[in-house]
């Protein structure tokens, strides 16, 4: 899944410790060719912010009913300003419906 396929939602769950609604973006790309990652990760967002507004998630995940929503970047390689700014304005574009957007970064290992 993840960049590959943009029309896919790679995971959807419950998180445990804010009891938000966390869609997940496995984002395994280098950004060797910025344009084609930023590319790929705005095609990306606008189907996770499709899959939210057109009620999708709730009949898909209705677990998902009431909750802070929340789209969890997961990249493998450290996110450079470019594409940092992209998700800061798809953040701030998107905050009136209630969905924020964070990152974190997973290098792969099993610790």
């Amino acid at each position: 899944m993840g960049l590959d396929k943009p029309d896919i939602v790679d995971a959807v769950g419950i998180e445990n410790a804010t009891g938000s609604a966390v869609l997940t973006i496995a984002d395994s790309w280098d950004w060797n060719d910025e344009r084609a990652h930023l590319l790929a990760l705005q095609a990306k967002l606008n189907a996770y912010f499709k899959f939210i507004e057109s009620g999708q998630m709730l009949n898909s995940y209705p677990e998902a009913a009431g909750r802070n929503v929340v789209i969890d970047v997961v990249a493998r390689f450290p996110i450079p300003k470019i594409g940092v700014d992209l998700l800061e304005h798809a953040s701030d574009t998107y905050a009136g419906l209630g969905v924020a957007i964070r990152t974190r970064r997973y290098d792969g290992s099993q610790k």
